[in-house]
């Protein structure tokens, strides 16, 4: 008995359909079970974010305009962008850090998913910057999820000194999920 040609074209598009899967989420996957790490010369520069518990790095790139949607996507290809106007570790205030949790397929650098587990974050967790030779230690103390729209936790004061912000459900940008966190180091 002879398989009909529809049969063979149903697996075709059957492997093809897997094939397509494989191409969207193997990046992510990767990144989720082999999170990027710093170089040693990156470690050395001036500004970097560690995040024990979830195991990310990244180098963070300063004074980045989060209004300006050229400038801050071309930073975030490089690492983690720092909000310009909000405060540096070295100083008091808040200070605004923002990365993505994904990125398209064919657009993913070691650099494009250092939030990827940034959801995973419970209270009390760890958060260690490095700026100019001195190590800054943060806490979480909360975290929710936001629309876009939502942007007065840049506008106003924050009793936090450190915000970090994703975009949620991982692959998408429909909302933003905000980790607060104190200070517990100079």
């Amino acid at each position: 008995m002879r398989k009909k040609p529809t049969y063979y074209l149903g697996n075709f598009f059957i492997f093809l359909s897997l094939c397509g899967f494989l191409f969207i989420f193997f990046p992510v996957l990767t990144a989720y079970l082999y999170p990027p790490s710093l170089t040693a010369e990156e470690r050395q520069s001036g500004y970097t974010l560690s995040i024990p518990r979830i195991k990310a790095e990244g180098k963070v790139i300063e004074n980045v305009d989060p209004f300006q949607k050229d400038e801050y996507m071309s930073a975030l290809k490089k690492g983690i962008a720092h909000a310009k106007g909000t405060s540096l570790p070295s100083e008091n205030g808040m200070s605004f850090l923002f990365a993505h949790s994904s990125g398209l397929p064919w657009e993913l650098t070691r650099y494009n998913s250092v939030f990827l587990r940034l959801n995973e974050l419970q209270k009390n967790d760890e958060i260690i910057i490095k700026y100019k030779g001195e190590k800054y230690t943060y806490k979480v103390a909360d975290k929710k999820e936001i629309f876009p729209h939502e942007v007065e936790y840049l506008l106003k004061q924050s009793p936090y000194d450190l915000i970090l912000q994703t975009c949620t459900p991982i692959g998408t940008d429909y909302k933003r999920l905000l980790i607060f966190a104190q200070r517990v180091t100079p």
